[in-house]
């Protein structure tokens, strides 16, 4: 093979390397507010991806206005699409369990997924959420856009002081 044939071929095996690695996950730099495990495409842990709060940040972000049974009057909640982190993570299967810092979990199938759907809320009327005000994340439906996502399943679905999700069949 000739050097000008080979060059050739590796600058062909580089350029086409690098749509790969622009999906690559980076690792969290701050502390980790969420691990997704299970049936996931992307990680960057051992067979976890890894999110501090400014790489959800950094994801293309989705605001719902809603009212909640656990609040008054219409909030503001800004986050990223449970929709948008499936596609993101690849993630594969038929349930998410999602599970708060106190060990609490919920069942959700990945159905919900939808665009439209729930977010994983990190700002609560532009502040971050602390434990305290159930935070760091929460997942969110647009409970007035829908008459569905008015009632005890999807509320029980949407937990709060989330830092686990994993992906199952």
């Amino acid at each position: 093979m000739t050097l000008r044939a080979l060059l050739l071929a590796a600058s062909t095996s580089v350029a086409l390397a690098l749509p790969a690695l622009a999906h690559e996950l980076t690792q969290p730099v701050g502390d980790v507010v969420l691990t997704v495990t299970g049936d996931i495409a992307r990680t960057n842990a051992a067979d976890a991806a890894q999110f501090d709060r400014a790489m959800l940040a950094a994801m293309p972000a989705t605001e719902i206005a809603t009212t909640t049974i656990w609040t008054e009057g219409v909030q503001k909640f800004v986050g990223v699409s449970l929709h948008e982190l499936v596609a993101q993570l690849g993630m594969e299967g038929d349930t998410l369990t999602a599970t708060a810092i106190n060990d609490y979990e919920v069942k959700i199938p990945l159905s919900d997924a939808q665009p439209g759907g729930p977010i994983l809320a990190y700002l609560h009327n532009g502040a971050e959420m602390s434990l305290r005000t159930k935070g760091p994340l929460w997942i969110v439906y647009p409970y007035d856009d829908v008459a569905d996502y008015r009632s005890e399943i999807i509320y029980s679905r949407s937990i709060w002081q989330l830092n686990r999700i994993k992906v199952s069949d």
